[in-house]
């Protein structure tokens, strides 16, 4: 059976009253009589009428609806980042709409496209790995919508951003390691056009020039994604080469973990014949033994912050000059199993 959704029309029908009177009716126009105003809404009640948010926004050349673009749902990381966004958007009454990239540019491009054709208040977007030309994220502010940039920046674009000090956290991190007596450290990364990638990547290389070790180009691998079964290769080629490395620092918790079991199934001891540390610190890294050592970033503060930032830009006045706002959060290094004590 077909469901029709009920319609201001409906309900004048069957007051016989124009559609007008329904609509000021149910916005408590002062001009119309309570005693119509009372069999409006009976009615629209026993109806389950509900209004056409979208074509109310349409007409009013307004909205409530703020877009989030991310690159994937299924891990921690994104999800936690957008229940942050979520909680303080809804509580200030807009509604989200969560566009999945799938860290593809050309899917990002289209969602973007998409949103550039319907009313949106605000867009919020993280951008995928794959992600090398901005030109889709400057026709937003083209199309002069509050956008906000998050986790992930995008270099050469004005945009408020927030983002974490992924330098500093993978600094910290190779540096423990390095304190703890590892000298041939391996470093297993992601896609070199994401920024993300580029600050850990930078943030390993300066930990081992501080201390004097060898930059080797084999003990730099780069993971075809950052999902469990992408660390895999990269872990066997490590530690079945000629030169095995006695630490792995890996670019997310997803990647240290298959680090982890792929160096069990080759029978190397966690932390004792090689440390690994990861980054993210995702809920689940304390239930292996042992417990992944890794960077602890405020993922919901960061989803937070950037959903105030929108909604501050959204409630500017046209003739106010727009400050950008550049936030970055600080990491924490969070020393469990996988790694040897000072």
């Amino acid at each position: 059976m077909k469901r029709t959704r009920v319609t201001i029309k409906d309900i004048a029908k069957e007051l016989n009253v124009s559609a007008s009177t329904v609509s000021r009716a149910l916005q408590d126009h002062p001009a119309l009589k309570q005693q119509t105003k009372d069999a409006v809404r009976e009615l629209a009640e026993k109806l389950n009428y509900r209004p056409n948010t979208m074509a109310l926004n349409f007409l009013k050349q307004t909205s409530t609806t703020i877009a989030i673009i991310v690159p994937d749902i299924t891990g921690y990381f994104f999800s936690a980042a957008v229940t942050g966004i979520q909680d303080i958007l809804v509580s200030s009454g807009y509604n989200i709409m969560i566009c999945i990239s799938n860290e593809s540019y050309e899917e990002e491009s289209r969602i973007v496209e998409k949103l550039s054709k319907v009313q949106i208040a605000g867009i919020l977007v993280a951008p995928s790995s794959t992600t090398f030309n901005f030109d889709h994220i400057k026709k937003i502010q083209r199309n002069n919508i509050p956008l906000v940039v998050f986790d992930r920046d995008c270099e050469g674009v004005d945009a408020h951003k927030v983002l974490v000090d992924d330098y500093s956290g993978a600094f910290e991190a190779v540096e423990y390691l390095i304190k703890t007596g590892c000298k041939k450290i391996a470093h297993i990364t992601g896609a070199s056009d994401l920024s993300t990638n580029n600050h850990r990547l930078q943030g390993y290389l300066d930990a081992l020039k501080k201390n004097n070790l060898p930059i080797l180009d084999k003990y730099i691998i780069y993971a075809q994604g950052f999902t469990h079964e992408h660390g895999i290769k990269p872990t066997e080629s490590l530690l079945k080469s000629n030169n095995v490395p006695d630490a792995i620092f890996a670019v997310n918790d997803r990647l240290a973990v298959s680090a982890m079991r792929t160096a069990k199934k080759l029978n190397f001891r966690i932390p004792e014949d090689i440390s690994i540390i990861g980054f993210d610190d995702e809920p689940h890294s304390t239930y292996f033994t042992p417990a992944l050592s890794t960077v602890w970033q405020p993922v919901y503060s960061m989803g937070m912050l950037s959903a105030r930032i929108l909604l501050g830009d959204i409630k500017r006045k046209e003739d106010e000059n727009l400050q950008l706002r550049y936030e970055v959060f600080k990491t924490e290094l969070v020393i469990r199993g996988t790694s040897k004590k000072l």
